[in-house]
């Protein structure tokens, strides 16, 4: 018998799930820029999580051409990468640092990596972009009216640490998420249990339970989750009453009698890597939150 589960409560006992499945990046000052935010906010209108951080700046050194492999130079900082990117036969390059670069094709048709696919390759090959979380907030209004932007536009932190001065070399910087709004339920089935005559009663009632939660409740649960898991310096809620027995939100969940809460944040094509000051850089970031203190009912991360 596995240790962990021996001498538990219950034989059933159920984990709500919750994920990013899109995101939107973009450095602060976007937000008032119209023209640049105005392709994304079909995107944005999802966004319900945001986080505040600092960047590292990409300079763009240069590019060159050795028979089909583009090779794009980026300054981090002291350190210079070269990135290289297998061109189609036919495609040249073409342009200069002044006037920009650009590969074209034999129909005319020009191209290049954005910053996003540049940030994303430093980050995934060279551990060289990373995002420190500074702040964690959430916007949903009535029926998800509200989204992460109109929430930024006025936001008292965000003008905070930009007052406080942004150190060299670095860029604040914006990242917004789509939390994916269908429920999500991990259920554990332990024979070795002390209490074995529920479990059919147990199933009925998470799966009830589960689909009564509403996407507002858990937008303010994953931002909760993120909260305690990164502890950011400019949060307050949350980071050290998460998960409180005294919280309306969680009272609701110990109601419907979830035993954890997992809050995920695994999109491969982030452009960088999220850490603080309790958080080491990693490419994904699961938070996982058992919402009893009690050793009998955890079992999921135990």
């Amino acid at each position: 018998m596995p240790k962990m589960f021996k001498d538990k409560a219950f034989d059933v006992e159920h984990a709500l799930i919750m994920y990013a499945k899109s995101y939107v990046t973009m450095p602060a000052f976007g937000i008032y820029e119209d023209e640049l935010i105005a392709p994304l906010l079909e995107q944005i209108r999802h966004c319900h999580i945001y986080i505040i951080g600092l960047t590292p700046k990409l300079e763009f050194v240069g590019a060159a051409q050795e028979e089909q492999v583009l090779i794009t130079s980026v300054e981090i900082g002291s350190q210079c990468y070269d990135l290289r990117w297998q061109l189609p036969e036919g495609v040249t390059l073409k342009g200069n640092n002044q006037d920009g670069w650009y590969v074209e094709d034999g129909s005319g048709d020009k191209y290049f990596p954005t910053e996003s696919m540049i940030g994303q390759r430093l980050s995934a090959e060279h551990n060289a972009v990373d995002f420190e979380v500074l702040y964690i907030g959430q916007a949903f209004g009535e029926s998800g009216s509200r989204n992460a932007l109109d929430r930024l536009k006025k936001h008292e932190t965000l003008q905070k640490i930009a007052v406080k001065g942004i150190p060299g070399g670095y860029s604040l910087t914006i990242l917004m998420l789509a939390v994916e709004p269908a429920n999500q339920l991990v259920t554990t089935f332990n024979p070795w249990a002390k209490d074995k005559s529920q479990g059919a009663e147990r199933i009925k009632k998470g799966l009830d339970k589960l689909f009564g939660t509403t996407e507002a409740e858990r937008t303010t649960l994953y931002e909760a989750s993120l909260i305690r898991y990164f502890q950011p310096k400019f949060n307050k809620e949350f980071k050290n009453s998460f998960p409180s027995t005294n919280m309306k939100l969680l009272a609701d969940c110990y109601d419907k009698d979830f035993s954890a809460l997992v809050a995920e944040i695994s999109i491969d094509e982030l452009p960088f890597q999220l850490f603080s000051d309790v958080v080491a850089h990693k490419p994904n970031h699961i938070a996982k939150h058992d919402l009893h203190t009690d050793e009998n009912r955890r079992v999921f991360f135990a």
